[in-house]
């Protein structure tokens, strides 16, 4: 077999796929590619036997077809560092050896037979649902969830973000029990109804490497789905289990409407974090009709930090306590000017929204309070 192809380009498909290898695998055959050349296409795969990437890209000057497995991390390696050029790839029918050439150099490599390797099947099951969605919604839906994804090995369906799919509409969420992000999108109509739970890696993954297509065309049941696009296929598996009733744990009465500046209150809550206690990360606040005080303090190093951010607050005054390092999270991933936060009173947990949010969006965050002894 022989292919000729642009070095950038071979480098940009093994680097998405890649990243679905794992760096430790059981089975030493998948810490390689399975790449196969059919007429002038070129189709490269990885996968960690949960789930498979396979990446497609146009090549030229073919001679013969077949498919072979190469070292994954050897050749990212090289093409990485290989200029951007075209270059020649030899494959030996018989021995496996390849050949990569171009200008001035010349690079070997021993391969393995392709039919080594281990083919992902989807299992059978019920009917799948079939809709397609903007890569960008779907990304959106990602990248405001996937912080809120539980590590505890405990409670294993909480540990990826929900996909919940309505005739009119397609739901994201996430949950680790202290914080709880649910993300609305109506822009698209999928037409069909169903639910998965997309665990942490394959999400990452397609936020990688999907970022540059413009649609994604899912094939799903509960069990797994193929997400395609027009140079990548997917296949991942989804966790098991039943989510959580999202929507019965956001409170509907919390009555008290916060208004501030987020990024001048993100600042403050950075600020005065750096004097939590190191077990706990208690940060309190006053919160008053005109402004937020915000307090905390390390008992055992004698530290103290105090800091006042201007708001408008409905109330008359509610002193509340939170995770430094989770409103952090909830203000970093929250956009534009100002944040609207829903009170109820000290053990309610607080209701966080973007002052202004797209169209036919609905983003919301919530976050469980702490205990707050003396202010």
């Amino acid at each position: 077999m022989k292919f000729n192809v642009s070095s950038k380009a071979f480098y940009n498909a093994t680097s998405a796929v890649s990243k679905v290898i794992n760096s430790k695998n059981a089975l030493t055959i998948l810490d390689n590619f399975f790449i196969r050349l059919e007429g002038s296409i070129l189709t490269i795969t990885g996968s960690d036997q949960e789930n498979a990437l396979t990446a497609r890209l146009e090549v030229t000057g073919t001679k013969g077809e077949g498919s072979f497995c190469l070292g994954a991390r050897r050749l990212v390696e090289l093409l990485k560092e290989l200029p951007d050029q075209g270059v020649t790839v030899n494959i030996d029918d018989r021995t496996l050896e390849v050949q990569l050439e171009y200008a001035s150099g010349h690079y070997s490599f021993v391969g393995l037979p392709g039919d080594q390797y281990p083919q992902f099947t989807t299992p059978e099951g019920e009917a799948p649902i079939s809709f397609s969605i903007a890569t960008e919604q779907m990304l959106a839906g990602l990248d405001n969830t996937m912080f809120a994804v539980s590590n505890d090995e405990y409670r294993q369906i909480m540990q990826g973000v929900l996909m919940d799919v309505a005739p009119d509409s397609i739901t994201f969420v996430a949950t680790d029990t202290r914080k709880l992000v649910r993300y609305i999108d109506r822009r698209t109509a999928p037409g069909v109804k169903g639910a998965c739970v997309i665990p942490a890696k394959p999400s990452t993954v397609i936020k990688n490497v999907f970022a540059k297509e413009e649609t994604l065309n899912i094939k799903m049941n509960a069990r797994n789905a193929v997400i395609e696009s027009e140079h990548y296929t997917f296949q991942c598996t989804f966790l098991n289990g039943t989510f959580p009733d999202y929507n019965r744990v956001i409170p509907k009465n919390n009555s008290l409407v916060l208004n501030v500046d987020r990024t001048a209150l993100l600042n403050a809550v950075r600020r005065v974090g750096i004097f939590v206690e190191m077990d706990g990360g208690l940060e309190k606040f006053r919160i008053t009709p005109e402004c937020i005080l915000l307090k905390s303090n390390d008992p055992n190093l004698c530290t103290s930090a105090r800091e006042q951010v201007p708001c408008s607050f409905s109330g008359k005054e509610l002193t509340i306590g939170f995770s430094a390092n989770y409103l952090m999270e909830i203000l970093t991933t929250l956009k534009g000017q100002e944040v609207v936060v829903n009170l109820g009173d000290a053990g309610r947990p607080g209701v966080f929204r973007p002052g202004e949010e797209p169209e036919n969006t609905e983003l919301v965050m919530l976050l469980m309070p702490m205990t707050v002894g003396d202010f």
